[in-house]
């Protein structure tokens, strides 16, 4: 994602912004269940999560995936089964709920979201010199993530090939996907989402999700 990516227009109203950030947070908890089974990644999902995390105060909404829904379409099909009582994978609708928990969690514990904010300047240096995807950066950002969200009550215990879990930079790269989540959980209640919408307003954000197919 550069400064030049197009901007694709989208409906600009508070249920796709939502819709949009929920996806953000259910990307997070798919690329998290592929790393752990295969090791690997889509690159352009990841990319986006990764992006987004760094940019703590983007142009517009829109900058924050990319510009173009289809950044975030691995989250907005994960969506599309939740809301439309598809079957959908139960290990990443864990770690999607899961997130939505943390998230609760952080915003009330202002001392957390002052470190982790202090820290997130500190790493956009490192990416302005590394490059936002330098293991260099994910590993700081997955250190952020330890030392901060996973001290928490809640935890997020991940599924996976133990063998893979333990490789080089693994367990890096899961807590920086992890803690984008997060950063997208926060986008989605700063746009007024409520878990209690998932349910009562599923109509509406099925409707806002067939527009952005």
């Amino acid at each position: 994602m550069t400064a030049s990516t197009p901007i694709h227009r989208i409906p600009d109203d508070p249920t796709t912004r939502q819709a949009l950030a929920l996806a953000g947070v259910f990307q997070a908890a798919s690329l998290v269940d592929e790393l752990a089974r295969t090791g690997q990644v889509d690159t352009r999902a990841w990319e986006t999560l990764i992006h987004a995390t760094l940019d703590t105060s983007p142009a517009s909404f829109e900058a924050i995936y990319g510009g173009h829904p289809n950044n975030l379409r691995r989250g907005l099909d994960v969506l599309e089964a939740v809301v439309g009582r598809q079957q959908a994978n139960p290990v990443v609708l864990r770690y999607g709920f899961t997130l939505l928990l943390l998230m609760n969690q952080l915003r009330t514990n202002d001392a957390m979201m002052d470190d982790l904010g202090q820290r997130l300047v500190r790493i956009q240096g490192q990416a302005e010199h590394f490059g936002a995807t330098h293991e260099n950066v994910i590993a700081s950002l997955g250190e952020a993530y330890q030392e901060t969200l996973s001290t928490l009550k809640t935890r997020i215990i991940v599924q996976g090939d133990p063998s893979l879990l333990q490789s080089r930079m693994m367990p890096e790269r899961v807590r920086a996907i992890l803690l984008a989540g997060i950063r997208f959980a926060l986008l989605w209640h700063q746009q007024g989402g409520r878990r209690w919408k998932l349910i009562f307003q599923r109509g509406a954000l099925k409707r806002t999700l067939d527009q952005l197919a």
